[in-house]
């Protein structure tokens, strides 16, 4: 059974885009015509090419220890399909999916830049041009804490709607994204702790 990730960002500082945390543009930016995403792997086995060894070799084996069950596989193919479902909900404005994933004050961040948006009268969508590359950078545990980094390496287009009319981006992004899981905790969901930069 997958790990359902859950996510709730501590944002240093408030979001005025969700596009801005999703890290920097690195490398060429794409030209040619960009492969299809895949199907959501929420659903289907886990491609073991996709899970990186953990730089923490040591810190994946303590967790296994008080997490037996904890696939690197399964975690990633969750934090993908998340991943995912969190960047389309918040171009469309579908507070009903967000909610149950954010933190109270995330959501109220991601509120506050919804309603900005929605003031001036843009709209946005938001496609994945591949799917997403999502690698277990290092995890460890610290007490009864949990703690998994993954990179995530991801080309992403936003299209933006206004009364100016229309404007395109696309971006290569790298991104650290740290989950953390209370170990004593009946509940298997991880909660995004932090998003960071990552170098590509």
């Amino acid at each position: 059974m997958l790990e359902l990730i859950v996510f709730a960002v501590l944002a240093a500082v408030v979001l005025y885009q969700l596009y801005a945390t999703l890290g920097r543009r690195v490398g060429r930016q794409p030209e040619d015509t960009p492969a299809p995403v895949a199907a959501p792997a929420a659903n289907r086995p886990a491609d073991s090419t996709e899970t990186a060894i953990p730089v923490n070799a040591t810190g994946l084996a303590a967790l296994r220890a008080r997490q037996p069950d904890f696939d690197p596989g399964r975690f990633l193919s969750g934090a993908r399909y998340a991943y995912e479902m969190i960047l389309k909900a918040f171009a469309a404005g579908d507070r009903e999916t967000l909610k149950p994933l954010l933190a109270a004050d995330v959501m109220a961040n991601f509120e506050g830049a919804m309603a900005a948006r929605e003031a001036e009268g843009r709209t946005e969508s938001v496609e994945l041009l591949a799917q997403p590359r999502m690698d277990l950078d290092s995890a460890e545990v610290q007490g009864d804490t949990a703690r998994a980094v993954v990179r995530i390496l991801a080309e992403v287009r936003t299209r933006s709607t206004s009364a100016a009319g229309e404007a395109v981006d696309d971006r290569r992004t790298a991104d650290l994204w740290t989950f953390e899981r209370d170990l004593k905790s009946r509940d298997p969901n991880w909660t995004l702790v932090r998003v960071s930069v990552a170098e590509a």
